[in-house]
């Protein structure tokens, strides 16, 4: 078999520059080794529920989501703009002011913004809102970032524990310059679930190609073969001018030599219940000195999403983080820390799915700048690992490939 571009791997990253090729008139191949596309996209239908392999969630005002997606026919049902808090001995509301008007009594009732923590996070967030380009070598982890703006007290707990869930560390040790990246998508688009699940955003970019994904086909190895390369499966060999690895990084590793860059992990827990554990559309975080338990946020999935959970039911999720030196949390140690986030009982659950992703992100650390595509023996690489560890970084990775294979003489 021949074709004039081979991608390896079907996540954001390879359908996006798959795409982008096909677009441009060339003979594009897409193999996957799982048996389905998406890569650490991929949702599950189990007793009438819709559950994600981790908990993600799909931002609209993500720059490369606009110009590439059609979010709209991923009918995308918004979660509340906000958090509900579990304080020390309350719960509390913090509430996006524009796009939550009817809760902004409740927000400033809350007890959480004192005007010391106010003054501090805006100080810390201005820089993403200022519209001037950052220096070069001014980034520094996230937590020093927050100290030096002197963001502090229970709301300085409270963004801690919503940006543990979207960065899947709570150390403070991501890229700063990143962290605002995402507090300016989460400011000026409000994040959702697909009708049909998160993998319904891999799927559309899939069906857009003339040549179906190829499934369940790992790539073993890939060598270089006159002014092509030679690709070889369990049971194929392909010889295409240009390959295109979007393998996940651990694999990308593999076979194209080189150390994979650290991941971070998470676990998530579905639940289903007759009666929902809250009213609240929104994420539920733990700002107390010492949270009474290991998750970084839980949600009634379906308040926000009904078309996950079947007629009469209800499905939540916890998020909790992986990693080495972490006990991996027990059922009960989830529901027990469940039950305090929502000041509700979780007896009656039901787990519906357990998902452990030990490699759900690739870790985001100061300073780390762009990497060049350009891998060994004429490969093309892409990712977010070599971007930034999010959907909009997997589809402007893809994007980025597409036009280096472009950019070779044909």
């Amino acid at each position: 078999m021949t074709c004039d571009v081979l991608v390896v791997g079907a996540g954001l990253a390879g359908l996006q520059c798959a795409r982008e090729l096909q677009a441009a008139g060339l003979d594009v191949q897409v193999w996957e080794a799982s048996d389905d596309v998406g890569g650490r996209i991929r949702t599950d239908r189990v007793d009438g529920f819709l559950v994600d392999r981790g908990f993600q969630v799909l931002n609209p005002a993500y720059p490369a989501v606009r110009r590439w997606v059609d979010v709209e026919a991923l009918a995308l049902q918004d979660f509340g703009a906000g958090l509900r808090v579990r304080r020390e001995d309350s719960l509390a509301v913090l509430a996006h002011p524009v796009r939550e008007p009817g809760l902004i009594l409740q927000t400033l009732r809350s007890g959480l913004l004192d005007p010391r923590s106010v003054a501090g996070l805006l100080r810390w967030a201005a820089p993403a809102f200022a519209g001037r380009r950052r220096h070069p070598g001014s980034d520094v982890p996230l937590r020093r970032a927050l100290d030096r703006a002197g963001c502090t007290g229970e709301l300085r707990r409270a963004v801690d524990q919503f940006l543990a869930g979207v960065l899947l560390e709570d150390e403070g040790s991501t890229s700063n310059d990143f962290a605002l990246q995402l507090m300016r998508v989460f400011a000026t688009g409000v994040p959702g679930l697909p009708r049909d699940g998160m993998q319904a955003l891999p799927r559309q970019l899939s069906d857009s190609l003339t040549t179906p994904v190829r499934t369940s086909t790992r790539v073993e190895s890939i060598a270089p073969d006159g002014d092509a390369a030679l690709v070889t499966a369990a049971d194929s060999r392909l010889r295409a001018r240009h390959v295109v690895l979007a393998a996940d990084p651990v694999s990308a590793a593999r076979l194209a030599g080189g150390a994979a860059p650290a991941m971070k992990g998470v676990l998530t827990h579905w639940f289903a219940a007759d009666a929902a554990p809250s009213a609240v559309d929104m994420l539920h975080v733990d700002a107390r000195t010492h949270p009474g338990g290991p998750l970084v946020n839980a949600a009634v999935i379906s308040n926000a999403a009904p078309s996950y959970a079947p007629a009469g039911r209800h499905l939540i999720q916890t998020s909790a983080l992986l990693g080495p030196g972490r006990p991996v949390p027990t059922d009960d140690d989830v529901l027990r820390h469940a039950a305090e986030l929502f000041g509700s009982s979780t007896a009656g659950w039901e787990l519906v799915a357990r998902h452990e992703v030990p490699q759900a992100l690739p870790l985001q650390p100061p300073l780390r700048s762009r990497q060049p595509v350009e891998g060994p023996f004429g490969l093309v690489i892409c990712g977010d690992h070599r971007e930034t560890a999010s959907i909009d970084g997997a589809l402007v990775s893809g994007h980025r490939a597409a036009l280096a294979i472009l950019g070779r003489p044909r």
